[in-house]
């Protein structure tokens, strides 16, 4: 398996290895599976493992712009990814008209508040600016739990799609200032506070056991694999997630991440 991180454009050319119907026919093609760049992709290495001893090649490739790794999907320049969640891939197949579909899930993330200046979310003063991700998905996620800290109230019926405009309440008058998700911890120096996903906390070097606030285990943003619709009955797209929902990488994750990112299996 080489790791590798890549910067493809959504035009980039679509492969045209052909599939064969079983794992025999397929076992000399490789399985292109795409993740962002962060510790997602060491799970995804451990199941790969597992796939090589049965003779499964699987390459796992990072990308670095949480855009890219459907339109690398899309284009067929991947067969599967692993890194978002259900809102975030409906929006961007709305988005984007991608004939994309989920399968399984994989792994509870917690994403979490972050601040290098306050204490405490109780700290955080009246007109304090706090930084969020820029995508719809992420920053309904981000809203929900700075309103289960008590910061905001968002209106009844607010959903994943929830947005600074669905905010009814802001006793603090919080000034939500949307960013890039890569960007997030970076902003820390020039805000408040700052939700910030897993897989960015982990690269900026934050330590979870710093945050203000995390998810808890019944977040609703739970990690899926995806594919394209074409694609789903894949037999070795099938047992490379089997293989992954497996009690050895199941050890694995409880192993290496001691609670930080939590199995759904």
């Amino acid at each position: 398996m080489k790791r590798r991180t890549f910067l493809l454009s959504a035009a980039a050319t679509a492969l045209s290895a052909a599939a064969g119907t079983g794992l025999a026919a397929q076992g000399s093609q490789v399985l292109r599976v795409g993740v962002s760049a962060g510790p997602y992709g060491d799970i995804l290495r451990e199941a790969a493992k597992l796939a090589e001893a049965e003779g499964l090649k699987v390459e796992i490739i990072e990308f670095t712009d949480w855009n890219l790794p459907n339109a690398a999907l899309q284009a067929g320049d991947i067969d599967l990814n692993n890194f978002q969640h259900r809102p975030y891939l409906d929006a961007q197949i709305k988005a984007r008209g991608y004939k994309i579909v989920a399968l399984d899930p994989s792994i509870v993330v917690p994403a979490g508040i972050y601040s290098s200046k306050f204490p405490s979310i109780a700290a955080i003063p009246n007109g304090a600016r706090i930084a969020i991700p820029n995508d719809p998905s992420n920053a309904a996620r981000a809203l929900f739990l700075f309103q289960e800290v008590g910061l905001i109230t968002l209106k009844p019926g607010a959903g994943a799609q929830a947005s600074v405009l669905d905010v009814v309440e802001n006793p603090r008058k919080i000034t939500f200032v949307e960013l890039d998700a890569a960007q997030l911890a970076r902003s820390l120096a020039d805000v408040a506070a700052a939700f910030v996903t897993n897989n960015y906390a982990f690269l900026a070097g934050l330590d979870q056991k710093t945050a203000l606030k995390l998810e808890g285990v019944d977040s609703q943003w739970t990690l899926v694999f995806a594919a394209r619709e074409d694609r789903k009955d894949d037999p070795r797209i099938q047992r490379y997630i089997a293989l992954y929902r497996s009690a050895q990488v199941k050890a694995f994750v409880q192993a290496k991440f001691a609670g930080t990112i939590l199995p759904t299996w």
